[in-house]
C-alpha cells in the first residue's frame, strides 16, 4: 500500500450543493413531480454523506466499498465520496517509552535498559493497511531493537577499546534509530530519535561492578601518577646536573631517585628529614 490523495471539493461549497439538491427536491416534490424531487434529495443526502472535518495534523483514510480511495490531509471541511468511510490517522509526533527491560549484553552481563522513540506517521496508508494496529507495532518493535542493540555492546570498557552502552551514548542512539527505522518502515513510520533513558547493571551483580569500576579508575590513576612522577624526577635530576648543583654518583643518583619518586607517589604528604651534620 501507498498513500495517496483521495478526491476532494470545499466542504463549503459541498454544504452549499447538498442546500440546493434538497431545497430544489422539496419545491419539486410539492408542486411539479414527486419522483423527480425524491431523486433531489437522496442525491442531497447522498453528497451529505460525504462531509468531513479534519483536524490539524489528522489524516482520514477513505474506503469506498473495500476498496482504498485516499487520504485527506488537510484540515478543514470537505467534501469526498459519497457513502464512503473515513477513518481517522493521527499524523502528530508522539512519545513511546519502553518499559525497563532486562537483558545480557555481549559479556553476558546481566543489565536493565529502557529507551524513549519519538516518531510520527508519514504514510496513512501502510499505517493503516499494511499492519494490524501500528501504535502496538511500534512498541512491539522498539523494545526488539532494543534488545537487540543491548546485545551487541558491552555495558562498559574495561581492558579492550571500542563502543560500550554506557561509555557511547551518541553512537548508541544513532543505531537505534538506524534499526527502528528498517524495522518501522512496513508500517509507514518515521523515527525522529530514539535514546537511552534508563540503563544500568542488574541487582545481582551491581555491587561486583562498581568494585571493578573502582579498581579499574584506581589502577588507571596511579599509572598517570607514576607517568608525571617519572618525568618529574627525570627533569629534577637533568637540571641539577645541567646547573652543576651537585654531583651525584649512581649510588646517590639511585638514592635520590627513590626519595622522590616515594615523595610524588605516596598517598600522605612527605615529612622532611633534615641533615644537619655530626656535632662531634
Amino acid at each position: 500500500m501507498k498513500e495517496k490523495k483521495a478526491w476532494v471539493l470545499n466542504g463549503f461549497l459541498g454544504v452549499l450543493l447538498i442546500l440546493i439538491f434538497v431545497a430544489a427536491g422539496l419545491l419539486l416534490l410539492i408542486n411539479v413531480n414527486e419522483i423527480v424531487g425524491v431523486v433531489a434529495i437522496v442525491i442531497g443526502a447522498l453528497l451529505a454523506s460525504g462531509l468531513t472535518v479534519v483536524q490539524p495534523n489528522e489524516g482520514y483514510i477513505v474506503t469506498f466499498f473495500g476498496s482504498y480511495v485516499g487520504t485527506i490531509r488537510e484540515s478543514g471541511i470537505w467534501l469526498t465520496v459519497p457513502l464512503s468511510l473515513r477513518k481517522k490517522v493521527s499524523l502528530r509526533v508522539r512519545n513511546f517509552n519502553s518499559a525497563k527491560l532486562k537483558v545480557n549484553d555481549i559479556e553476558g552481563n546481566p543489565i536493565e535498559i529502557a529507551a524513549v522513540v519519538v516518531f510520527r506517521v508519514v504514510d496513512s496508508a501502510k499505517a493503516t493497511f499494511d499492519v494490524d494496529r501500528y501504535e502496538q507495532f511500534v512498541e512491539i518493535q522498539s523494545e526488539t531493537a532494543l534488545r537487540h542493540v543491548a546485545n551487541k555492546y558491552p555495558y562498559d570498557v574495561f581492558e579492550s577499546t571500542g563502543y560500550s552502552l554506557r561509555g557511547n551514548s551518541e553512537e548508541i542512539a544513532e543505531e537505534l534509530s538506524k534499526e527502528l527505522q528498517e524495522r518501522l518502515s512496513v508500517a509507514g513510520v518515521e523515527v525522529l530519535e530514539a535514546r537511552l533513558t534508563h540503563l544500568a547493571y542488574s541487582t545481582e551483580i551491581a555491587s561486583a561492578m562498581l568494585q571493578r569500576q573502582q579498581a579499574t579508575a584506581i589502577i588507571s590513576a596511579r599509572s598517570k601518577i607514576v607517568e608525571g612522577a617519572v618525568g618529574m624526577v627525570q627533569l629534577a635530576i637533568a637540571q641539577l646536573q645541567k646547573e652543576g648543583v651537585i654531583e651525584l654518583d649512581e649510588e646517590r643518583k639511585a638514592a635520590m631517585i627513590n626519595n622522590l619518586l616515594v615523595a610524588i607517589v605516596s598517598d600522605r604528604s612527605a615529612n622532611p628529614v633534615i641533615n644537619t651534620g655530626s656535632l662531634y
